[in-house]
């Protein structure tokens, strides 16, 4: 058979059966109730922990719209997809090859910058949210050089010249109340608390996931973020990068105060005999030069600062 010369006529679509309905209606109920899904908290966060700072809730929504997009592609394609192999499926009483096609140029221009366009537009939001996580130029309320350690952490409270310094938790025993013995950063509510962070060895992440932002730690080098804490409330934190052996076990807790009961606790530090601040001068490797400039003033210092010194 010379099949330059097969019959090719395209056939119409088929009448579809019962079952093929029923199968294309339930596709079509199962679409109109996902959007309502996204009525409890949890979906339309995208299950995302509940933010508590103000970026967090931009990050919910980048991470929603992201995913709305993504959805709203896949089901064009897989659309298509269904319609081609249920349009252009092959009868029983077809013959020989169906017409051949070559190339089609304005799809495949379709196929190209439409791609290019959504990767674009995708990654110029990323790196605006970005730089909206890692503003710093509003002066902050509170500053807090936040210290990693193997496999612990220390906090300076800069602007109250007092400190707290943490051990490793043993959450082995799985005995409850074992967290009440992990280290606890205070921060007050409804202000601009801005993190220095540096490490004391390796390198370790400061993660508190109901911030939804974290950020890496590293020898020799400051990093700085700042949040406007929105919420009262007890928060777990932890080390998002492996550190060592017990890495797992390097946690801390978060709680976020009123004004008055941050000021109480500082006290309380003063009281303790910790006031002044741990110095960065006990880290591995010290702080690179150009770095130095980032240290709030004291933190740096070669011994523990005493308050009035």
């Amino acid at each position: 058979m010379d099949l330059r010369k097969v019959d090719a006529v395209r056939r119409p679509l088929r009448k579809t059966s019962p079952s093929w309905r029923r199968r294309i209606a339930a596709v079509g109920v199962g679409g109109a109730v996902l959007p309502l899904t996204a009525c409890s908290g949890e979906v339309s966060r995208g299950w995302l922990p509940e933010g508590v700072t103000e970026n967090s809730h931009h990050v919910i929504d980048f991470w929603v719209d992201t995913w709305y997009w993504t959805l709203a592609v896949g089901v064009l394609v897989w659309g298509l997809m269904l319609w081609c192999i249920l349009r252009y499926r092959r009868r029983k009483s077809d013959t020989g090859f169906p017409a051949q096609m070559q190339y089609n140029v304005p799809m495949e221009i379709l196929y190209t910058v439409v791609p290019i366009f959504m990767v674009a537009v995708l990654f110029g939001k990323t790196v605006g949210l970005e730089n909206k996580l890692l503003d710093t130029k509003p002066k902050p309320d509170v500053t807090i050089n936040v210290v990693g350690k193997q496999w612990s952490w220390d906090f300076n409270y800069v602007d109250a010249k007092t400190y707290d310094t943490g051990v490793m938790g043993d959450m082995k025993a799985g005995k409850p109340g074992a967290e009440a013995g992990l280290p606890t950063l205070y921060l007050p509510v409804n202000k601009r608390v801005e993190f220095v962070l540096t490490t004391r060895d390796v390198i370790h992440t400061f993660w508190v996931p109901q911030f939804l932002q974290k950020l890496d730690m590293i020898p020799s080098k400051v990093n700085k973020f700042a949040v406007d804490t929105t919420q009262e409330g007890t928060f777990k934190g932890k080390c998002a990068e492996l550190c060592g052996a017990y890495h797992s076990q390097m946690l801390f807790n978060v709680k976020v105060v009123s004004q008055a009961e941050y000021d109480k606790h500082m006290d309380d530090l003063r009281k303790q005999g910790r006031s002044g601040f741990l110095s960065n001068s006990l880290n591995r490797s010290s702080v690179a030069p150009q770095d130095q400039q980032y240290l709030p003033e004291g933190v740096g210092a070669s011994d523990i600062v005493k308050e009035g010194k």
